[in-house]
């Protein structure tokens, strides 16, 4: 991976780790230091976008199945 690739797994990492919310404390400030700011909140959006499209995604399978008693 180049540079580039690396920076951007690396800033999807610490989005995903900060949505669950489990990661030390040190790590955490390593990664803003090294992050980009824009980079993260860019990240942060799309991925709460695409975690609520896929909610609404499951919802509208669910509701769309048949109801088998």
């Amino acid at each position: 991976m180049s540079g580039g690739e690396m920076s951007i797994f690396r800033t999807v990492q610490a989005v995903l780790w900060s949505f669950i919310g489990i990661r030390k404390n040190s790590e955490s400030h390593a990664d803003m230091a090294k992050l980009n700011p824009f980079h993260v909140i860019v990240v942060g959006i799309c991925l709460a976008l695409i975690f609520v499209l896929g909610l609404i995604a499951l919802v509208n399978w669910v509701v769309a199945q048949p109801i088998t008693l």
